[in-house]
């Protein structure tokens, strides 16, 4: 057992847990918990993406498909990073408020199990599918319908009302403190242990400006607040490529676990600072956005903030995404971020 093991394992005694050294004990759980039938064969086990947080596998019987997902005290990508393992709470809430309207259904997997004493929620496998990470790639393919299905969605979750709703969403305090300690603090500390330059030579270079701006680090910090506050609207909270997957060509969003009540601003922000970083257009951008339903009490400033907070943190953070830019496509990419909290008034281009 590895020590990473040891320490969650005293943490959580009760906790049947798992990682892809210790694979043979996941039949034997499934079997316990009705989930496959005693003799069900398993055809395999595997891991069915890149995901960042969570000890995540597949498994596949003859009889069904299914995911089943954990969370641990740490980042499952980045084991040094401690993280909430209640964070599979907010998830499993998340679907079940989701799952009451048929529109949610239709991006959403089945939640099948959540069992909160394992720290473990098993939802069905929605198939062969890849993540919309490809749109990072210079060679993508134009995927504007996914696009305007994908708006679609947060413009109706961020517009449904939920006062009738009779569960209580989680206020998910701890994940936005790790999430913020990441968008709006961590990439700009001057000593933050993290050389740049071992993503792209020129990249330490570019970012010490962005470090050295106090006037600049003084707006990043009040955006951050901002985004801790509590707000009107349930937000997803990871609106980005690796939370969007396409099926049959078909759009589904998936790893809600950073969900909260907060402002719809931050959701779209996140959308448009990754389209952006995935090379596409402004005017491209313009002509998409008509899709989301803006609310009455929409933030435009607020919404660029958090736009260019999001590109900055994936250019000169720890949380990096693979870009296919060079470094003066990168320091473009700054510029345009610097604008949008320096300067929103200028493009207004929702």
């Amino acid at each position: 057992m590895n020590d990473r093991l040891e320490i969650f394992h005293s943490q959580f005694p009760t906790a049947y847990y798992f990682d892809e050294y210790h694979l043979e004990d996941l039949p034997k759980y499934l079997l316990n918990k009705g989930l496959i039938s005693p003799g069900e064969k398993i055809i395999s086990i595997s891991k069915p993406g890149e995901g960042n947080m969570n000890f995540v596998q597949r498994i596949i019987t003859k009889r069904q498909s299914i995911i089943i997902k954990q969370s641990r005290p740490w980042v499952e990508k980045y084991p040094q990073l401690e993280a909430p393992v209640e964070r599979l709470e907010v998830e499993a809430k998340y679907y079940q408020f989701t799952s009451r309207d048929s529109f949610f259904r239709e991006y959403s997997p089945d939640v099948i199990l959540y069992d909160p004493e394992n720290l473990i929620i098993v939802t069905e496998d929605l198939g062969e599918s890849s993540d919309f990470t490809f749109c990072y790639k210079k060679s993508k393919k134009n995927h504007s319908i996914q696009l305007v299905s994908l708006l679609n969605y947060i413009s109706y979750l961020h517009n449904k009302n939920w006062a009738n709703s009779k569960i209580e969403f989680p206020s998910n305090q701890a994940l936005k403190q790790l999430n913020h300690e990441h968008i709006f603090t961590y990439p700009y500390k001057l000593e933050n242990g993290f050389d740049l330059d071992t993503i792209q030579i020129g990249l330490q270079e570019i970012s010490l400006p962005i470090k050295h701006d106090s006037k600049l680090i003084e707006k990043i910090s009040a955006l951050g607040k901002k985004y801790l506050d509590s707000g009107p609207v349930l937000i997803h909270g990871d609106y980005y490529p690796g939370s969007w997957l396409v099926v049959k060509n078909q759009v589904k969003v998936i790893d809600p676990e950073f969900a909260f009540f907060g402002f719809a601003e931050f959701d779209l922000g996140v959308m448009v600072a990754n389209l952006l970083m995935a090379g596409i257009t402004k005017n491209e951008i313009e002509k998409l956005l008509p899709n989301y339903k803006k609310r009455s009490d929409f933030d435009w400033d607020l919404f660029l903030g958090f736009c260019g907070t999001e590109m900055l943190r994936r250019i000169i953070g720890l949380a990096q995404l693979p870009l296919e830019l060079t470094l003066l496509e990168k320091k473009e990419l700054i510029d345009l971020s610097l604008e949008f909290i320096n300067s929103p008034e200028s493009h207004q281009f929702l």
